[in-house]
C-alpha cells in the first residue's frame, strides 16, 4: 500500500502547481474586473452566488466525500448515483431559473432575473460533476485534477476580462463560473464516462446515506453560517456596502482557499484509508496543523497591517472602504486556516456525526454574531468583528469534538502544535508595529513590499533558530 507520505506529497505538489500558477492570474483578473465594475454590480451578483450556493447543496447531498470514503461501491452503483444527480440536479436547475422572479421582487433588482437564469446553467453542469469529480479524487488522480483546474482557470478568466473590455458589465462576472462549470464536467466526464439511466438509485443512494445524510445536514447549517451576512447585508444595508463587504471577505478568504486548498482537497482520499487507525490518523494530522499554524497564524498578522495596501493594489481607490472590513476579518485568516482541514478529517474518520454537530454550533453562534452586528450595530466593521469572534469560538468547539469525541485523546496534543507558531506570531506583530509608523507616507507598492520582506524574513530567522521542521520533516509520516 502507498504510504500516506507518499501520496500527501504527490497531491500536494500538483494541486500546488495548479492553485499557485493561478494565484496570480487570479489577481489580475480580479484587479480588471474590480476596475471595470461598480460595487453594486459585485453585489447583485453575490447575492445570487449566495442563493445558488444553497440550491447547489441539495443536488450535492453529500454524495462526494461518501463516494470517496466507501470502498465497497460498485460500478452499477456509481452509474445509479449519477443518474440521481442528473435528474435532481435538472429539477433544482428548473426550480433556480423559476426562483429569479421572487429573488429579484425581494431585493427589488431588476436585474437580477436574467443574472439568475443565466446561472442556472451552471448549477446543473455542477450536479452532474460531482461523481465523475469525486471519482477523480478517490483515484488519488491529482496529477489530471491539478491541469484541469489550471487550464479551466485560465480560459475562463482570460474570456472573463475580454467580456468586460467590451462592456459586458455584471455580466462578465458570471461568464467565468458558467464557462468552468461545463468544461470541468466535460473533461471530468472523458475521464470517468458514466451511464444515465432513468432512474433514481435508491437503492445504490441508501449504501451511502449514512454518511452522506450528516454531510449533508452539514452543508446546510454551513451554508447559512457562511453565507447569511450577505444575504441580510444586501437586503438591509444595500448592493452598494454589499460589493464592499464581498470584496473584503473575498480578500480574507484568497490566503485561505490558496493555502488550505492545496492540502485539503487531498486529506480525505488519502486519510480515508486510515479510518479504523484513528492513532496513527490523529499523529499524521497533528503534523499538518503545525504547518498550517506555521503558515496562517503569522499571515493574519500580516494582512491586518497590511490591510490598505493590498485593498487599493490589487482593486483601487474606489474600494477604499473595504479596508476596514478586510483587517478586521483578517484576523480569523490563522484560525480558519488551520479549522478548514478539519471536515476532511471528520470525514476520513468516517465521523460525519461530529462534522455536523461542529457545523450546527457553528452556525448558530455564527447567525447569532450576524445579526447582532448587523441590526444592533449597523455597520459593516460590527459585522465584521462579530464574524471574527464566531469564528475563533467554533475553532475551539471544533477541535474540542475532534480531540475528545472523534480521536478520544488529550487536547494537549492540539496545544503543542500551536504554541510555537503563536510566539512566532507576536513576534511578527512587534515588528510590523514598530515599522509601520516609519513608512506610512511612501507609497503603497513599496511600503508592502517592505513590510511583505520584513514578514518572510522574521519567519525564516525564526525557523532557524528554533529548528522547526521544513516541509518535508513536518510530514514524514510513517509508512
Amino acid at each position: 500500500m502507498t504510504s500516506i507520505k507518499k501520496d500527501l506529497l504527490s497531491g500536494v505538489f500538483y494541486t500546488a502547481i495548479a492553485k499557485y500558477t493561478g494565484i496570480l492570474i487570479s489577481l489580475v483578473i480580479a484587479g480588471i474586473l474590480a476596475r471595470l465594475i461598480t460595487p453594486e454590480e459585485f453585489g447583485i451578483v453575490a447575492v445570487v452566488t449566495v442563493i445558488i450556493t444553497f440550491f447547489g447543496i441539495f443536488s450535492d447531498f453529500g454524495i462526494g466525500p461518501a463516494i470517496i470514503q466507501n470502498k465497497e461501491l460498485r460500478q452499477d452503483d456509481l452509474t445509479h448515483i449519477f443518474s440521481f444527480t442528473i435528474w435532481s440536479g435538472t429539477i433544482l436547475t428548473i426550480l433556480f431559473f423559476l426562483c429569479s422572479w421572487p429573488i429579484s421582487f425581494f431585493y427589488e433588482q431588476s436585474s437580477i432575473v436574467p443574472i439568475t437564469q443565466l446561472l442556472s446553467i451552471n448549477l446543473f453542469f455542477a450536479s452532474a460533476n460531482i461523481v465523475p469529480n469525486a471519482l477523480l479524487y478517490k483515484s488519488k488522480s491529482f496529477k489530471f485534477i491539478a491541469l484541469r483546474s489550471f487550464g479551466v482557470q485560465v480560459i475562463g478568466g482570460t474570456i472573463a476580462i475580454i467580456a468586460a473590455f467590451c462592456g459586458a458589465g455584471l455580466y462578465a462576472l458570471i461568464i467565468n463560473p458558467i464557462f468552468s462549470s461545463i468544461l470541468r464536467f466535460i473533461i471530468s466526464y472523458r475521464k470517468y464516462p458514466l451511464q444515465l439511466k432513468i432512474t433514481w438509485g435508491i437503492t445504490s443512494m441508501k449504501k451511502i446515506f449514512k454518511f452522506s445524510a450528516y454531510q449533508f445536514m452539514f452543508n446546510i447549517i454551513n451554508y447559512f453560517s457562511r453565507n447569511l451576512d450577505k444575504i441580510l447585508i444586501g437586503k438591509y444595508m444595500g448592493m452598494p456596502s454589499l460589493g464592499y463587504y464581498e470584496k473584503s471577505y473575498r480578500l480574507m478568504m484568497l490566503p485561505l482557499q490558496n493555502i488550505t486548498h492545496v492540502i485539503t482537497p487531498v486529506i480525505h482520499p488519502i486519510f480515508s484509508d486510515y479510518q479504523h487507525d484513528l492513532e496513527h490518523l490523529a499523529t499524521s494530522y497533528e503534523k499538518i496543523i503545525r504547518l498550517l499554524a506555521f503558515i496562517g497564524l503569522p499571515l493574519s498578522v500580516f494582512l491586518w497591517f497590511s490591510a490598505q495596501e493590498i485593498t487599493l493594489i490589487v482593486f483601487g481607490e474606489k474600494w477604499f472602504p473595504s479596508v476596514s472590513a478586510f483587517q478586521i476579518l483578517s484576523i480569523s485568516v490563522g484560525i480558519q486556516i488551520i479549522m478548514s482541514t478539519s471536515g476532511s478529517i471528520f470525514q476520513a474518520a468516517n465521523d460525519t456525526r461530529s462534522l455536523f454537530l461542529c457545523g450546527l454550533f457553528s452556525s448558530i453562534i455564527n447567525v447569532t454574531g450576524i445579526c447582532t452586528g448587523l441590526f444592533f450595530f449597523q455597520t459593516l466593521d460590527a459585522i465584521s468583528w462579530c464574524i471574527t469572534i464566531t469564528f475563533s469560538i467554533s475553532f475551539l468547539q471544533c477541535y474540542l469534538q475532534m480531540y475528545h469525541v472523534t480521536f478520544r485523546r488529550s487536547m494537549i496534543h492540539f496545544w503543542k502544535q500551536i504554541l510555537s507558531p503563536l510566539l512566532l506570531s507576536v513576534i511578527v506583530f512587534i515588528a510590523l508595529y514598530t515599522i509601520t509608523p516609519t513608512i506610512k507616507a511612501i507609497p503603497q507598492l513599496i511600503s508592502l513590499f517592505i513590510k511583505g520582506i520584513s514578514f518572510v524574513i522574521i519567519g525564516i530567522i525564526y525557523i532557524l533558530v528554533t529548528k522547526e521542521y521544513n516541509l518535508i520533516k513536518l510530514l514524514k509520516f510513517k509508512k
